[in-house]
């Protein structure tokens, strides 16, 4: 009997509702991982736990913004309470918001950061204290994005952000090795969500520019993941995955 990949291990996904991070979850917790996964929506959290336990998997669902601090110190004890501890940490929710520079509201920025900056690093804090604790080691991983690479246009703000993760990156390399925690990042491309799907041309100006024929399904990008925060990637830290089908070599503009 093969003993699955991720079998006696706890994982935190946030922004799991949907899209990549509930693909992450999902494929955590087929491989034998017990997932917390969280999205601010209950309706949706709840939903897509019924999902993957439907398929066999392990998970709880908790609902929260995942840029509050007590709220992500509640999500780590929550994991540790019901599944004894946190052996991995991905920081999936995010928020984009699109703005011309020259008027960008004050407002969205702040949002902007709150979570793709705040709730990443503040994760990465709880979940690498509650993993120093255990003294086993563990993975914490951030969800970048190309336009963290390449410029976007409206997307200044969001593209900072992600920039910004992979510097924390390499930061936290310091920090955590001496405890045997890795950190990296993976950077998806144009990828087939439920959100980007809502947008009629975007598959088919996307199949156009991406040398390789086609943007990133959502497993393309929880195939990189599942990587990073496996067993086999525990001499790889501070660094990124961009799964882009090429894109970012050429980076032709979709517009």
């Amino acid at each position: 009997m093969t003993t699955k990949k991720f079998a006696n291990k706890t994982a935190i996904v946030t922004g799991a509702g949907q899209g990549i991070g509930f693909e992450i979850a999902r494929q955590l917790a087929l491989e034998g991982a017990w997932v917390l996964i969280n999205d601010i929506n209950a309706a949706l959290v709840k939903s897509a736990a019924e999902k993957i336990a439907g398929e066999g998997g392990n998970c709880y669902p908790l609902a929260g913004d995942a840029a509050d601090v007590d709220f992500i110190q509640h999500m780590v004890d929550s994991a540790a309470r019901h599944f004894g501890g946190v052996d991995i940490a991905i920081a999936n929710a995010g928020i984009t918001l699109f703005g011309d520079f020259l008027n960008y509201p004050v407002e969205s920025l702040q949002s902007v950061m709150r979570l793709n900056l705040q709730g990443s690093f503040f994760l990465a804090q709880k979940a690498a204290n509650q993993m120093i604790a255990q003294k086993s080691g563990g993975r914490i991983l951030f969800m970048s994005s190309v336009t963290g690479h390449q410029a976007h246009q409206d997307l200044a703000a969001y593209g900072m952000t992600k920039a910004a993760l992979e510097m924390l990156a390499k930061s936290l390399v310091i920090e955590l090795s001496p405890y045997q925690i890795t950190v990296n990042t993976v950077a998806p491309g144009a990828t087939l969500t439920e959100r980007t799907m809502e947008d009629a041309g975007y598959k088919s100006t996307w199949s156009r520019i991406t040398p390789i024929g086609r943007p990133a399904t959502v497993e393309d990008v929880a195939n990189a993941v599942l990587f990073l925060v496996s067993p086999q990637a525990g001499h790889i830290t501070g660094q990124n995955i961009i799964v882009d089908g090429g894109w970012t070599a050429v980076s032709t503009s979709p517009y």
